[in-house]
């Protein structure tokens, strides 16, 4: 019985130049680890959609199979933790970067990078989830530690049509909280207010530069974004607010000042969803299950099939994508 398996690999040649094709795998091309895993569902991130298109240099390891994600059941495995038919998932920890990812039917990792997925959420609403999901989590998580309550005021989100902040706008909805969404999309205005935003702004207010303190409008963000639109952010939140930062969607630069700071006491929390203990990643899909409305998780998600990852990929890049998009193996 042959035990190739499908899968996506992204190659270069001498000259650097880059490549991406559906190819043939066998268990034997696998990277080390100690947990081998049948991969189910997997997703499409931004920066999948880099790694693949090669906008930016996310790949470290030459060849590579791309996928930051997945969902998936245990097939092999040496670690203690993990058992032969455990259903387990998959974020970050450099898979898809400088490991072999979750574009293949078959992916072996260190079962350290590995927790077991909540009983209550299937394979395809993991996925439907993703580091995405995971991430707008763990921005909340750190709002909540720094005492950002619903009762304190508004939420912003920044870059509310992408997959971080649909999540984010659906949960900090469902948690009591009034919600604020930036978009360049504001088309969509109608689907982040379903999602539970009670007022949208045109994203191009947040991103030229602006005045270093404006007025007072939100107790709290969740930013997705960067650059000028995190300095606007940072100089309208409320007195003793906070901000949580995870994404660079607009620019890896900070054009703001101390003034903020401060001035307003306000807290900028930096949020890393790829090399996250595990009791914290537990603890945000724990979460997750409880606090994430799996009706409004299904009506900002996609379902497509492995053979479209590839346009996929280059349609997130560009802006085309709304919510989240799932790829069923």
């Amino acid at each position: 019985m042959s035990d190739t398996f499908k899968a996506i690999l992204i190659s270069r040649d001498e000259d650097k130049k880059q490549s991406v094709e559906m190819t043939q795998l066998s268990d034997s091309d696998l990277m080390e680890g100690d947990v081998t895993v049948a991969v189910e569902a997997t997703t499409v991130n931004y920066k999948d959609g880099l790694a693949i298109t090669g906008k930016s240099p996310v790949v470290r390891h030459w060849p590579m199979v791309p996928g930051i994600d997945f969902a998936g059941k245990v097939t092999a495995s040496d670690n203690p933790e993990f058992s032969v038919g455990d259903d387990v998932i998959l974020n970050g920890f450099g898979v898809g970067e400088t490991h072999w990812g979750a574009y293949a039917e078959k992916a072996r990792v260190k079962g350290d990078w590995l927790i077991h997925r909540p009983d209550s959420i299937s394979a395809t609403q993991a996925m439907a989830i993703g580091t995405a999901g995971y991430t707008a989590m763990l921005c909340i998580m750190a709002l909540e530690r720094h005492d950002i309550t619903p009762n304190r005021g508004p939420v912003v989100v920044t870059g509310a049509n992408g997959g971080v902040g649909t999540v984010a706008v659906s949960i900090l909805s469902k948690l009591g909280y009034e919600v604020i969404a930036t978009t360049r999309r504001t088309s969509e205005a109608d689907f982040l207010k379903d999602l539970g935003a009670s007022q949208i702004m045109d994203a191009a207010e947040m991103s030229e530069a602006g005045r270093p303190m404006g007025k007072e409008l939100w107790a709290g963000g969740v930013d997705c974004v960067g650059s000028h639109t995190l300095a606007n952010v940072l100089a309208q939140t409320k007195y003793g607010g906070a901000v949580a930062a995870c994404g660079l969607a607009q620019g890896f630069d900070l054009p703001t000042t101390v003034m903020p700071f401060i001035l307003r006491g306000v807290s900028l929390l930096g949020v890393d969803s790829v090399m996250a203990p595990k009791s914290i990643r537990q603890e945000a899909w724990s979460r997750l299950a409880r606090d994430l409305d799996m009706g409004k998780l299904e009506s900002l998600s996609t379902e497509i099939g492995f053979d479209d990852l590839i346009g996929a990929a280059s349609d997130i890049v560009e802006g085309k994508i709304r919510g989240r998009v799932v790829a069923t193996l």
